[in-house]
């Protein structure tokens, strides 16, 4: 990887507490979208490490969901990463753009 995930255009961060707030992401993504995107999403979890891993796995699982349940296409990257003292984060972003990105 000849880059840092959080060096990545985003349109939107959310900044997490809990899995509530993580399904209340996701949503607003899936209406957002992806496709036709030159920006991902950056999504900021708590560094507390089982509850990063629940909201995590709820981000990520939920987008994967959400664009099958539009059928739309569902090639969407993500890295999951250390953003600060404070948080981890995940950058998600559609495949095309982080092509035409030139990434």
């Amino acid at each position: 990887m000849d880059f840092h995930p959080k060096d990545l255009p985003v349109s939107k961060t959310y900044d997490l507490k809990n899995e509530k707030d993580a399904l209340d992401a996701v949503e607003d993504m899936i209406n957002l979208g992806f496709r036709e995107r030159r920006e991902g999403f950056r999504v900021l979890m708590p560094k507390e490490t089982k509850l990063a891993k629940r909201i995590g796995y709820s981000v990520t699982t939920g987008v994967t969901h959400g664009l099958r349940q539009k059928n739309e296409i569902r090639d969407v990257r993500y890295w999951t990463y250390h953003h600060d003292d404070e948080h981890y984060a995940i950058v998600l972003i559609s495949n095309s753009a982080l092509t035409d990105l030139g990434f």
